[in-house]
């Protein structure tokens, strides 16, 4: 199943937030989406989710626009994790993930036993079946992200969009989740804010800069200390490694004298000053 973007624009009042990008996730694809606070990521995310109805051109689901399709039928195709999605309702951790199943159900399809085995399988899978008895508010943010995914996966999608799913996640969570993430062979599109992460995890990297869509392609094509520097004003050292791997180190000035420090690379390394 494929998704497209062709020349989407959105904006608030005078302000353009999506600015005439035009892009294709490919089929199977890890495609990472990054760029500084501000540059449209989450905006882009809504339009491709269909959430959102672009002011100009159209997203397209697998040949047809978006736009003409049932939220029903968008959501037994693609599912979305948004960053913000809290409830206040007690429910446990399974009836979280039950909730994947609602594109399913109607007045002539009720919850069945096919309906309990997804959401069993898909507890486990986020290896959250041993709480799923558990109220939400007593569970961790790391817990909750799980129970996120889970009941996006429970929705049996071929398309799976995250919306900076690793914040306020430990360093163990977020590779934990992005791994989780890879492993279901999904077509995926997320938006990141480590771009060690986007490098491990992603066969594309798409960025953004002021709503516009600057680059895209392979890790190592992309993230380099040129672009970093235009693009989030930070410079940067790139090592590649022979399977064509890159590790970013980030430097910034102490203000004593010009001094750099590196501010770690997001693979576990040590800090180091010079």
């Amino acid at each position: 199943m494929t998704l497209s973007a062709s020349n989407i624009s959105w904006s608030v009042g005078a302000a353009s937030i999506v600015d005439d990008v035009s892009l294709e996730v490919r089929e199977g694809e890890f495609l990472g989406l990054i760029g500084p606070n501000g540059s449209g990521k989450t905006s882009l995310m809504a339009l491709l989710s269909g959430i959102r109805k672009p002011r100009s051109g159209e997203v397209i689901l697998d040949g047809v626009p978006i736009g003409r399709m049932g939220r029903r039928e968008v959501a037994r195709h693609l599912a979305l994790v948004e960053q913000q999605a809290e409830t206040a309702d007690r429910i446990t951790a399974r009836q979280a993930v039950e909730l994947g199943r609602t594109p399913y159900l109607g007045p002539l399809s009720p919850w069945s036993a096919n309906d309990d085995a997804v959401v069993e399988a898909t507890l486990e899978n986020v290896d959250m079946a041993h709480l799923a008895g558990r109220l939400w508010h007593t569970l961790s943010g790391g817990e909750r992200q799980r129970l996120h995914i889970g009941r996006a996966l429970a929705q049996k999608p071929k398309i799976l969009l995250l919306d900076e799913p690793t914040n306020h996640l430990d360093i163990g969570h977020q590779i934990g989740l992005l791994d989780l993430v890879r492993r279901q062979g999904l077509t995926v599109v997320a938006a990141l804010h480590d771009l060690n992460h986007a490098a491990m995890f992603c066969d594309r990297i798409a960025v953004m800069q002021a709503g516009r869509l600057v680059a895209v392609g392979r890790p190592f094509e992309v993230l380099t200390a040129e672009r970093i520097r235009d693009v989030f004003g930070v410079e940067a050292a790139i090592e590649i490694d022979i399977e064509g791997g890159c590790h970013i180190r980030f430097q910034a000035q102490s203000g004593r004298g010009g001094r750099s420090v590196s501010m770690g690379d997001g693979t576990g390394k040590r800090f180091s000053r010079s």
